[in-house]
């Protein structure tokens, strides 16, 4: 197929190389140098997203936040001009992690054009994408994800439709409160085991074999202890993704109080010029207000 892949970073380059590998035509623009990955490839750059859109049968969009979605989409020489006339048959699948009510206006204006559209935000890091094991929420219509299904499994592994537009972005919004709270949870446990006393190694080499096990206190508590906080996934991303999470409370009339304590914890670490950290690094936050940290570097 002609895909087009909008947003080259960290995640995108990996799952752009994925499809290339696969055997199909991608048409590409980035702000920024075309990753060497990326250039190796049989890969058109193209000048804007309209010829981008022009150009391609299905369009995908990997971007850091909401307004980088909505002017991709919908600013000048964007996306929806490239649809304007053209739209019918085409699908945009947006694998960003944005907000779940814009993303229902943004589809909305897209299927305006004839074209359809599916939100597919995804979970992994950097680690998911270079292994095409990333896990892809998404929303939209059966038929079209079932369509474009083929596309996503070069990319990830559990994937999984939702229900309609929004609701793959509200799944992130709900994946990234677990584990912002799961990360908490464990800085907090280790924080407590090391001032205590202990060795935070061991505790958590007893911990993993108990109910306490996760993901999380084996990955990012290693980070915590080993103080490797190179981004994976970076605070100020995650910092995001709670901001979404507390803007939907607002809107829904819910309240998420531990939702809010972790985005406090990650703002003291911005506000220490930590935010492009791993969030692993939120521990940062709790040892600085402990005076105290997990383990020496």
């Amino acid at each position: 197929m002609k895909i087009g892949f909008i947003g080259l970073g960290i995640m995108g380059a990996p799952m752009a190389r994925h499809l290339a590998d696969a055997g199909h035509q991608l048409y590409v623009h980035t702000r920024s140098k075309v990753p060497d990955t990326i250039a190796e490839t049989s890969a058109v750059r193209c000048a804007n997203a309209a010829e981008v859109a022009k150009q391609s049968e299905v369009l995908i969009t990997m971007l850091p936040d909401t307004p980088d979605v909505e002017k991709v989409l919908f600013g000048e020489n964007g996306v929806a001009a490239g649809l304007e006339g053209a739209g019918a048959g085409k699908v945009v699948i947006d694998m960003s992690s944005i907000s779940p009510t814009a993303t229902k206006a943004f589809a909305g204006k897209i299927n305006a054009l004839g074209a359809d559209y599916i939100d597919a935000p995804v979970s992994g890091g950097e680690v998911g994408a270079k292994a095409a094991s990333l896990t892809i929420m998404c929303g939209g219509d059966p038929a079209v994800f079932e369509r474009i299904k083929p596309l996503l499994e070069k990319m990830g592994k559990n994937i999984t439709l939702v229900g309609g537009n929004g609701d793959g972005q509200t799944t992130k919004v709900a994946n990234q409160i677990i584990v912002a709270l799961n990360i908490a949870a464990v800085g907090e446990a280790l924080l407590f085991a090391s001032k205590a006393g202990a060795d935070p190694a061991k505790v958590r080499q007893a911990l993993m074999g108990g109910f306490a096990s996760s993901r999380i206190l084996e990955v990012h508590g290693e980070r915590m202890i080993k103080r490797t906080f190179n981004p994976g996934f970076r605070i100020e991303l995650h910092q995001k993704d709670l901001g979404l999470a507390l803007q939907g409370a607002r809107e829904l009339g819910v309240a998420l109080p531990q939702t809010a304590g972790a985005a406090q914890l990650m703002q003291v670490c911005a506000a220490n010029g930590l935010a492009g950290l791993d969030h692993s690094a939120l521990v940062r936050a709790l040892e600085i207000m402990a005076a105290h940290e997990v383990a020496k570097g």
